[in-house]
């Protein structure tokens, strides 16, 4: 009897490849571009460093590369050392940007994932202007995108969801998140590969955070199945509406 042996593919190759698809069919990357990535320190934002670095030569595109960290007033947990290291390794200068994220707050307000998230996407599109890149990319994946549109649905009511392209109509920046084509699970995997989640941090806010629930209702109805969470994508922008590609014009997402 002969024996069939599959052979999987590696997980930085499963990265590359996912990641070349979304910026070809999502025209995410042209040639001269000036990108801005978000580094947190994480494990996505630093696989997406890396992603991008690599994929140069497979894009044959020529384009320019800049890590930002945004250092917080409540969170000292990155390795930022070694982020720093990593992407020295991948020949991305990286700078660092302090922000009073909990000195901001208004008197009677409590921390939270949305208040820290529209001070540190505030800097970045100042950042992004101020030295001229033309698109920052954010480290999001499909299970983050997935997760937003039914948290967007069943909390407010909205059809909208977490864009793969958002461009601003009055400003010349563009978000962009490469790694949507791609579970989280395979970013780990990556992750593990590359050496990476020993150089990554958590947040303390985060773990408290309602997209845990939401994620595990979403595992629960899809079986956890990659090709359901693929067909939910593909149903996102598959209407009148593109919800993986918006426009806007103001410096508000």
């Amino acid at each position: 009897m002969s024996h069939r042996f599959i052979r999987r593919a590696r997980a930085d190759t499963v990265v590359q490849k996912l990641t070349t698809k979304a910026i070809l069919e999502r025209k995410l990357i042209s040639e001269g571009d000036r990108i801005l990535i978000a580094v947190s320190g994480g494990k996505d934002s630093t696989v997406l460093a890396w992603t991008l670095s690599s994929l140069r030569r497979v894009l044959k595109m020529n384009y320019e590369l800049e890590g930002l960290h945004i250092s917080s007033d409540f969170c000292s947990c990155c390795k930022k050392s070694m982020l720093i290291e990593r992407l020295g390794e991948w020949g991305i200068p990286f700078r660092d940007l302090s922000v009073p994220v909990i000195g901001r707050l208004k008197p009677g307000r409590k921390m939270n994932c949305y208040w820290c998230s529209t001070q540190r996407r505030t800097e970045l599109l100042k950042y992004a202007m101020e030295h001229n890149f033309n698109k920052i990319a954010l480290g999001h994946h499909l299970d983050d995108i997935i997760e937003t549109f039914f948290m967007n649905l069943t909390a407010q009511g909205k059809l909208s969801a977490m864009p793969m392209f958002l461009g601003y109509r009055k400003y010349p920046v563009s978000l962009i998140r490469p790694l949507g084509y791609l579970e989280e699970r395979q970013i780990i995997a990556c992750a593990e590969e590359k050496n990476i989640l020993k150089a990554a941090c958590t947040c303390p806010y985060g773990v408290n955070s309602g997209r845990r629930d939401m994620r595990k209702r979403i595992a629960c109805f899809t079986g956890d199945s990659g090709a359901v969470k693929r067909r939910i994508l593909a149903a996102l922008s598959s209407g009148a509406e593109d919800l993986l590609t918006e426009h806007k014009g103001k410096l508000q997402e």
